[in-house]
Formats: structure tokens, C-alpha cells, sequence
């Protein structure tokens, strides 16, 4: 169930069951106006593990990816690169447990969110009492009346719906629908979340979000990729390689340890004919492999080309995925004095 203002929002009351027509009302909720325009308005951090002092504790999510936090161990949680996708942060208002996951499409949501769910209750001794406070950021009016026609652009890219619209509504469908109180905190998603760029291309005005976990606060952010770990090569390729794994299918990827803070990577395979894929992809310019690796070209940042392309790179140079994961046992990274990482299996 979903509330907001502190008020539930029922079927009863809006007379709809749709996520899409549930989604529709809460975009003109003057507190969902509100929220929005306060989170467009905050300064963006620039996250880097780099600078001295470090910026805290951080736990960095990818595409596909989720992360259960205690506060007491970790300050800060956040992802990046969401264009079409939408970043989910369900916060437990007993304990201050956080979750945060990055969502990429329909099929996820419902198992990715009983996931979150349970991995709170795992960490929260009065969970059958719990209300959570919630967040989602990210997606962006990206259909394609919203882009100039292009004929390289496949049909598939081109649906008439766009990405961040069913995967939005299937995101409010699923927490309305729930037995756990959800309060709305954030929903800066479609109209509340896009620009326009100088060449009249549709974005994203927020595609990466930082939490501090004490606090609850959000605040826009961009991370580095100091930042970006650990494993960052390694974790970018499960996600690129997870839809052809049954064990993952319409999962969210699962890297973190929450009670002992530290990430667990764990053993993915990959067909020597990756190699081959992943060079094809290299020999294109970039132009062409921006419209062939996104789903929305347009909207990406200026490195989305030079990290996917050093992902395709580690692929080529270890085919065997042997390699990677010796013993097929996972990588394990523990967490150093200054708040990085250090692998340790």
C-alpha cells in the first residue's frame, strides 16, 4: 500500500487498479510535485573514491543490481547511469536498514522487490511491524515521438511506449499492491525527470542518486569510476551476461553482504563466443556502438561508450571465464581502514 502525505492511497479512493493509471494521479500529488522539484533542485555530488578525505563508507550498485545497507556500518548508497531505468530505495523506518536497487525492466520488479523486502526483514527484528519510507528516480519521457527519427535506430528501440514508462507503472503497480506500508518520499520519474537537450533529444534531468543512510536525505550525484567498485569490470559483464542465466532470471543481481560488509561476486560463465561478439562490437565507431549497446542513445553520459568498450576489451582478453573465478568460487572484496575495498578471494 502506498501513502503519501501520510494519507493511503486506495483503489477505492482513485477508482483505479492499473499501475499506469495509479502512476498517472500520483504525478499531479502536489507532494510528488514538491519532492520532485526539491531533488531537481539540489547540486549534484560528484562522487570519487579518490579525494582525500574519502567521502565515506559508500556501496555503489550497478544495472540490475541491489544492495541492503546497515547504517551502522555503511554512511552512503547510491547508483548512476540510469537513463530508461529507475532506481528503487525502500528505507525501514524502525531501524533505518536501506535498500536500494536499480531496476531495468517489468520482469524484475516483482521478485526484485520481495527481495529487497526479505533482505530488510533478515537485518530488522521488528520487520512484521515495519513501514518503509520510498524513492524512485530515475527514467524519462523516452519514447519516440521524443527523438528524431533515425533509421539506424532499431524497431525494437522505437516502441511506441518507450522504456521508463511500463517499468514505472509496473513499479507503483507492485507497491501499491503489497501488504507493507510504503510511504512516498520521491517519485522524480517521465515528465518530472526530463530536459531537453540543445539538439531537441529527450534525457534525464537526475540519472544517478546518492543516500546518506543516517539521514535519509537523497541528493543527485555522479560517480566516477574510482567509485564505481569494487570489481567494476567483472560485475559490469554479469549484468551484460545475467539474462542468459536461469538462476538469475527476473532477479536482481545479489553482490552484497549486509551483515559483514563486504561484496561477494559471485561465479558467472561465459561462452568462448563472447570473444568473438565482443570484438565485432569494438570495430564499430563509436557513433555505432552507442546506438547498438543503448536503449537510449540520446541520453547516455559522455563515458557510457569507454566503459562498455572496456568491458567488451575483458572479454577478449579472457575468454575463459575460468580465469576470472578461480576454483568457480566467488570474489570476495572486504572493506579497507579508509572505507575502499580490497579483494581478499
Amino acid at each position: 500500500m502506498i501513502f503519501v502525505d501520510g494519507i493511503p492511497l486506495s483503489t477505492s479512493q482513485v477508482q483505479m487498479v492499473r499501475g499506469s493509471e495509479i502512476l498517472a494521479a500520483l504525478l499531479d500529488h502536489p507532494a510528488v510535485l514538491s519532492s520532485s522539484d526539491r531533488l531537481k533542485g539540489t547540486p549534484e555530488k560528484k562522487v570519487s573514491s579518490a579525494e582525500r578525505p574519502p567521502p565515506g563508507r559508500l556501496v555503489y550498485i550497478f544495472q540490475s543490481e541491489y544492495a541492503t545497507v546497515d547504517p551502522a556500518l555503511v554512511q552512503l548508497v547510491g547508483t548512476d547511469e540510469a537513463t530508461t531505468c529507475v532506481g528503487l530505495v525502500i528505507r525501514s523506518r524502525n531501524t533505518g536498514i536501506t535498500s536500494v536497487s536499480h531496476m531495468d525492466f517489468p520482469g524484475v520488479v516483482d521478485n526484485g522487490l520481495a527481495q529487497m523486502l526479505s533482505s530488510i526483514a533478515d537485518n530488522d527484528e521488528d520487520s512484521d511491524e515495519a513501514s518503509f519510507d520510498v524513492h524512485l528516480i530515475g527514467g524519462f519521457d523516452d519514447g519516440p515521438k521524443r527523438h528524431p527519427i533515425n533509421a539506424t535506430v532499431s524497431e525494437r528501440k522505437q516502441k511506441k511506449e518507450g522504456f521508463s514508462l511500463p517499468l514505472c507503472s509496473k513499479l507503483i503497480e507492485a507497491l501499491h499492491n503489497s501488504q507493507q506500508k510504503f510511504h512516498l518520499q520521491t517519485l522524480c520519474v517521465l515528465r518530472h525527470n526530463t530536459k531537453l537537450d540543445s539538439c531537441g533529444n529527450a534525457c534525464p534531468i537526475v540519472s544517478g542518486f546518492l543516500v546518506d543512510t543516517s539521514s535519509d536525505s537523497i541528493m543527485p550525484a555522479s560517480f566516477d569510476r574510482s567509485s564505481r567498485g569494487p570489481d567494476e569490470i567483472v560485475r559490469r559483464i554479469r549484468v551484460s551476461l545475467s539474462s542468459d542465466d536461469s538462476n538469475w532470471k527476473g532477479r536482481l543481481l545479489d553482490t552484497y553482504d549486509t551483515c559483514h560488509d563486504r561484496f561477494e561476486i559471485a561465479p558467472c560463465t561465459w561462452m568462448s563466443e563472447w570473444k568473438s561478439y565482443a570484438s565485432s562490437l569494438q570495430q564499430l565507431s563509436d557513433s555505432e556502438f552507442l546506438l547498438r549497446c543503448s536503449t537510449s542513445p540520446y541520453a547516455e553520459a559522455p563515458d557510457f561508450v569507454e566503459s562498455q568498450r572496456r568491458k567488451w576489451n575483458y572479454l577478449i582478453e579472457n575468454p575463459d571465464w575460468r580465469h576470472t573465478f578461480t576454483g568457480k568460487k566467488p570474489r570476495i572484496f572486504q572493506r579497507t581502514d579508509d572505507g575502499g575495498w580490497s579483494k581478499c578471494a
